[in-house]
């Protein structure tokens, strides 16, 4: 599907869809416990493929008509050998995340999904496994999926580097809780993308599970038991996807756009209120009742490290893109290795839109003073995130500018064009 947006301004109120990292770790949470209740759950492709996972290791999934909960019985910590592959389709966090849930039964899981998805690193995690003598194998002897996962463990210490992906710190603790022994994480690099773990930690926290962090990375004792207070759990909203709208409101909004669900929580995405702060954005936080207030506003450049928010870097690219002056963002290296290389993909889509753009291998430089938008033909990449904030610079683009391929924001945020255009935007889908 391809959308197009004309040059337009947009106005008035938007919720922001829930968190797509805190719905995962949720229902996984839920699928641990003997079962639970998950409010206001983001539904996307993404976290349906974790609810196909914790089905196919014994537990079940049902999903309100008006997905506002997800009731899941659990398999109480104990799961089961899969009769059949867990398709985990484009959902890096599913494959990281219940792969170390592969290695509690005492038989072999195999994990697969899409060809982007297959194309990512999960040897860390692999060989993490494999020291708690488990088994884990990628079938292509490549670190990469199809993984073939299994042996039973008990928990023990590992080292692991933390500058490839935080999501094997969440999988490890998660899996570790229920573990016999207990397991003990010693970082051999610096963590990168802190936050979500983070998040990891204060999901573990509402479901009862204790973990702690020690001076070389994290330790979880085994033999816990997931139980939420009450038996259910409410998602916050999610800003990562909030960026979006956050950025459209700074590029676009004459009136003023608010976002609602804004509420305070782990997220280290939340970064982008203080980033639209230092750019000069007129923006307004109600923490007390989750409302960004913002407007359109004459933004200048700054240097944003993104070691701790890698999902923000195509909306700060964006939004470099029609500020003044340079845009510098660092510490991207990392971002390269998600679902598509979103470092390359920004610069070259938005040099296709008359940026001015220079990349480093690490960094992302953005000369907006030398940047003149103008609407084109540009490749979403199958990625939600450079589809996102590939139709934001359309808003500030002369002309037309058409995403190919925009069906994939259904990963994270599935009404993102209806919302935009409900906003007054000149989406033609």
């Amino acid at each position: 599907m391809d959308i197009t947006i004309t040059e337009s301004t947009v106005k008035g109120t938007a919720q922001a869809p829930p968190s797509k990292s805190y719905t995962h770790r949720a229902v996984l949470a839920a699928g641990y416990a003997d079962g639970a209740v998950v409010r206001d759950p983001l539904v996307s492709a993404d976290t349906k493929a974790t609810m196909r996972a914790v089905e196919a290791y014994g537990g079940s999934v049902s999903l309100a008509d008006d997905e506002s909960t997800v009731e899941v019985t659990g398999f109480d910590g104990r799961p089961e050998t899969p009769a059949d592959i867990i398709d985990c389709a484009n959902s890096g966090t599913t494959m990281r995340l219940v792969t170390a849930t592969a290695a509690l039964q005492d038989d072999l899981a195999v994990l697969t999904g899409d060809e982007s998805l297959r194309s990512r690193p999960q040897g860390p995690l692999l060989d993490a496994i494999g020291q708690l003598d488990g088994d884990a194998e990628s079938t292509r002897r490549n670190g990469q999926a199809p993984l073939v996962v299994g042996g039973g463990i008990d928990g023990g210490a590992v080292e692991i580097p933390g500058d490839v992906s935080s999501q094997y710190i969440t999988a490890l603790l998660m899996a570790g809780a229920v573990s016999p022994d207990g397991i003990d994480i010693d970082l051999t690099t610096e963590l990168k993308s802190s936050p979500y773990v983070d998040i990891t930690l204060e999901v573990l926290d509402a479901f009862g599970v204790d973990t702690q962090k020690t001076d070389t990375g994290f330790t979880v004792d085994g033999g816990q038991t997931y139980v939420p207070d009450g038996g259910d759990y409410n998602v916050p909203g999610d800003f990562s996807s909030m960026s979006y709208l956050l950025a459209a409101g700074a590029l676009a909004a004459e009136d003023g756009l608010q976002v609602t669900s804004a509420f305070p929580s782990a997220q280290g995405d939340a970064a982008i209120v203080d980033i639209l702060d230092r750019m000069g954005a007129d923006l307004d936080w109600d923490e007390e009742n989750g409302e960004i207030t913002v407007s359109q506003s004459d933004l200048t450049g700054i240097e944003i490290g993104v070691e701790d928010t890698p999902d923000l870097l195509p909306t700060i690219a964006t939004l470099g893109a029609a500020a003044d002056g340079v845009t510098r963002i660092t510490d991207a290296e990392h971002v390269r290795y998600k679902e598509t290389d979103r470092v390359s993909a920004m610069a070259e889509e938005l040099t296709k839109m008359g940026a001015e753009v220079e990349e480093h291998q690490d960094k992302l430089f953005v000369y907006g003073a030398d940047s003149d938008l103008a609407g084109t033909t540009v490749e979403g990449r199958a990625d939600h995130r450079i589809i996102m904030s590939l139709a934001v610079a359309g808003l500030v683009a002369d002309g037309e500018t058409t995403v190919m391929g925009a069906e994939h924001v259904d990963v994270s945020f599935p009404d993102f064009f209806d919302v935009l255009e409900s906003l007054g935007a000149a989406v033609e889908q």
